[in-house]
């Protein structure tokens, strides 16, 4: 298999695994977090559902850019956070298969203004701007659920929560 081949059968197990965690996201604890230095339950959740939403920029952009003051996705409710990692993720989905070898040694870059934040190859940045990315932040997610006592998610196998301990 060829990197986008990997890539492609990495990405849709990593969506269901991240719909999954989203599910569990209580609504109610949205304002909570585990530290002053944390994100917010709903904030860490929103970014989490619109990182699928990075792969299609990536896809789809030679360069992201973002303006000095740029508010990142906040979703107002649940709902809208699985929504909005449903269709971000079934457009990346669909888009990155698409990619030729070609595009995906191209650079792609983001820029904060005309100044440059990173650039590489657009197959670099789908492994790290968008699975890295994501996985890291989905762990982080699970430990606020667990913090909240609210049953995790198996990721990678089954978790204490999805089969009993003994």
């Amino acid at each position: 298999m060829d990197f986008l081949e990997v890539f492609v059968k990495e990405f849709d197990r990593e969506m269901g695994a991240t719909r999954r965690m989203l599910e569990r996201v209580p609504e109610e604890q949205w304002g909570w977090r585990p530290h002053e230095r944390s994100m917010m339950l709903g904030r860490l959740a929103s970014h989490v559902s619109d990182l699928p939403n990075r792969a299609v920029q990536v896809v789809e952009l030679e360069t992201l850019v973002r303006q000095p003051g740029f508010a990142p996705y906040q979703a107002a409710t649940k709902t809208e956070m699985l929504e909005k990692f449903e269709s971000s993720a079934a457009r990346a989905q669909e888009l990155i298969p698409g990619l030729t070898e070609e595009q995906l040694k191209a650079e792609w870059s983001i820029r904060l203004g005309e100044r440059v934040m990173m650039a590489m190859p657009r197959g670099m940045a789908l492994r790290t701007i968008v699975m890295d990315h994501l996985i890291h932040h989905r762990g982080q997610l699970s430990v606020y659920l667990r913090l909240l006592d609210v049953p995790v998610p198996g990721v990678y196998g089954p978790s204490a929560d999805d089969q009993p301990l003994g």
